[in-house]
């Protein structure tokens, strides 16, 4: 699954939100992720059942508070808190949806998004899991060649160095040597004609 980092974000926050229904006792809490063709309207739905209108206050308030304190997010817009029959967090890229029971049977969301693809906070957690191991070993193999290529590089480097010097040794004035046993061919020439003369 690729997924861009804003996606990975809005996983996160839907996962956190889930997690407090889990906890609240919400019931039949599935995550929907909506169509491509519905996108324009929110990317997920969260909808979870209360037995009552204290406990879906209770949620909604429990998801707003921990979405605030662990990641700064705050909801675009809430509404039906004062009732509680039905109460709608809007965080824009997802939607919370805490119903009653009833409520919920009467909309009855899910079918009305059939395109939508339904997930309990279980399975969403395991591919948003996936997601980000993903990206981990993406992030490991990235440095991974890029020491190899590093390391590469300052052999090469290295060697590059070795040859340069040895050559400049070699090109210093006074430093070559000739090989034993054999005579410049000046001298031995200019040693030839000095003979000659003699004889």
């Amino acid at each position: 699954m690729n997924l861009s980092s804003a996606q990975k974000q809005t996983r996160i926050l839907v996962q956190a939100a889930a997690a407090v229904c889990e906890e609240k006792k919400g019931q039949h809490t599935r995550i929907l992720e909506l169509d491509p063709v519905d996108s324009g309207l929110s990317d997920y739905f969260l909808i979870t059942s209360a037995t009552n209108e204290r406990q879906a206050v209770a949620i909604a308030d429990e998801i707003e508070l921990r979405l605030k304190r662990n990641f700064d997010v705050l909801p675009n817009s809430v509404e039906g808190r004062r009732k509680g029959e039905w109460i709608l967090l809007d965080y824009v890229d997802f939607v919370v949806h805490v119903f009653l029971a009833e409520r919920r049977a009467f909309y009855d969301i899910e079918r009305l998004r059939k395109s939508a693809r339904p997930l309990t906070p279980a399975e969403f957690d395991a591919e948003l899991k996936a997601a980000l191991a993903e990206k981990t070993r993406a992030t490991r193999e990235k440095a991974a060649r890029k020491a190899r290529l590093a390391a590469r590089g300052h052999r090469g480097l290295s060697i590059r160095k070795d040859t340069a010097s040895k050559k400049l040794k070699a090109a210093e004035p006074g430093k070559t040597k000739n090989p034993a046993g054999k005579r410049d061919s000046k001298k031995g020439s200019s040693q030839a004609a000095r003979a000659k003369g003699k004889g």
